[in-house]
């Protein structure tokens, strides 16, 4: 009996493996289905297939011993590959400014990764690591499950949650195959260290499996499949799709005007937001845009849209999509973790892609969203480290990105009057860069989105 083990850690997760059509697919090719589950099991209600159980997991928290050996593994990772700008913007950001015990501690790890970051040393840590919580109640919880389950396979949707590697750590104990789907296209080269070795991967693109075997030397090629990702799948499933009328009738849209889209990050980087989308609010209001224009705001699903309360009362003609995505569970440590997408959200994602003119975001994934709609994406990034603003511009310079740059598939705008010229240019001549945004998708997503939920069961089930 062949029986699939699916790890979903979050609301993202949720979107991606349950809002698509993967779960469907992996009941073809499996007698079973289990989803071992971060989120409650309430929130499931809609999936009706008899041969799809749903599994909460308890929470692991990890012990001291557990977090210092984690906390060292990912240092020794990020100081393997300092080279690389996202690698190192993340050792600086983790570098602390006081000197608690803690504090001390990753100091400590700083000091001694700086000699000993080899992958041998790595790995030999994580074997700590993982002895560290091998006699856990979490972890013997962990092995009455997966003995009393019996999966002959278990798919980790997500690489890197280290309250995850205990699950990982049984699996590899009673010799289940394991495979982890590479989360998101900046994971590998700005990231830390994902939470353990796993027998099989799954990855977006050819470039991601280039990347994936640079930065974990020890995986064998033939254990990566190219896959694409779910992520992107909901745009071409039918159940997802709003008509013009009844869209502009939602968000209460002027038919006559083209949609500006401004998508926002969360507040820990998305600290320029309100600056921006001031900017283009006055810029309409002074008729300095060339066309009769509408702007319509998306904020991000991590958070709601108190932060954006000024700007709203300043330009109450800005229409805001915030994103409806309910909390499933208040008492959790990672309480955005338990946000889950209604079916709403995603058609209303989908038709703001469908219908806008024009794309901005600060270097966000939003950007690929748009270029699969063959929408112009203009990339704001008004802060530098000498000018008061959050330091944005630095994004730039990180490897993902700097793909994005160098392919021209996008317009950096480094302040208003770059931000209004290239609004006006992208509305004058939309196709400009079709050629540039059709290459950047087919290098960052090798594989076509129809069909994805299909290819990574497949795979699966090999």
């Amino acid at each position: 009996m062949k029986k699939l083990g699916v790890v979903i850690t979050d609301g993202v997760g949720f979107r991606n493996y349950v809002m698509s059509d993967f779960l469907k697919e992996a009941s073809k090719q499996f007698d079973e289905v289990i989803v071992y589950s971060g989120l409650p099991k309430s929130a499931y209600t809609s999936i009706e297939n008899s041969n799809i159980i749903i599994k909460e997991l308890r929470v692991f928290n990890e012990p001291k011993l557990t977090w210092f050996f984690r906390k060292w593994k990912e240092v020794a990772h990020l100081k393997k590959y300092q080279n690389f700008f996202g690698m190192k913007a993340s050792l600086a950001l983790g570098y602390p400014s006081n000197n608690s015990l803690r504090s001390l501690l990753i100091k400590f790890i700083y000091a001694i990764t700086s000699i000993f970051n080899t992958s041998k040393s790595i790995l030999f840590i994580e074997k700590l690591q993982f002895l560290s919580f091998s006699a856990h109640k979490v972890t013997k919880e962990y092995v009455k499950i997966l003995k009393e389950d019996k999966p002959t396979h278990l798919f980790f949707t997500h690489q890197r949650p280290p309250y995850l590697a205990p699950f990982l750590y049984v699996a590899l104990k009673l010799k289940i195959p394991t495979t982890t789907f590479i989360f998101s296209w900046d994971n590998l080269a700005s990231k830390g260290r994902m939470l353990g070795i796993f027998n099989h991967f799954m990855v977006w693109s050819d470039l991601m499996k280039e990347e994936l075997l640079y930065f974990y030397p020890n995986v064998k090629p033939n254990d990566v499949k190219v896959v694409g990702t779910p992520q992107f799948e909901p745009y071409v499933l039918d159940r997802y799709t709003m008509n013009e009328n009844e869209f502009f009738s939602k968000f209460k849209l002027d038919a006559s005007k083209k949609i500006l889209c401004y998508s926002c990050a969360d507040v820990s980087i998305g600290k320029n937001d309100s600056l921006v989308i001031k900017t283009i609010a006055k810029a309409i209001r002074n008729k300095t845009i060339n066309e009769q224009v509408q702007l319509i705001v998306r904020t991000s699903p991590a958070e709601d849209e108190s932060r954006f309360k000024e700007v709203k009362s300043e330009f109450p003609e800005i229409i805001w999509n915030v994103p409806k995505w309910i909390l499933t569970r208040e008492n959790h440590s990672e309480r955005w973790s338990q946000r889950i997408p209604l079916e709403e959200d995603i058609k209303d994602l989908r038709a703001l892609l469908t219908y806008s003119a024009i794309s901005i975001n600060m270097c966000s994934t939003m950007s690929l969203d748009f270029m699969l709609f063959n929408k112009p994406v203009i990339n704001t990034v008004f802060g530098t480290k000498s000018n008061g603003l959050y330091d944005d511009q630095k994004f730039l310079n990180y490897d993902h990105y700097k793909k994005v740059i160098e392919s021209g598939a996008v317009v950096i705008a480094k302040n208003e009057y770059e931000l209004i010229a290239a609004i006006n240019n992208e509305l004058t001549a939309p196709e400009k860069r079709k050629q540039q945004r059709e290459k950047l998708i087919a290098l960052q997503i090798s594989k076509e989105l129809k069909g994805t939920s299909k290819r990574i069961a497949e795979n699966l089930a090999l």
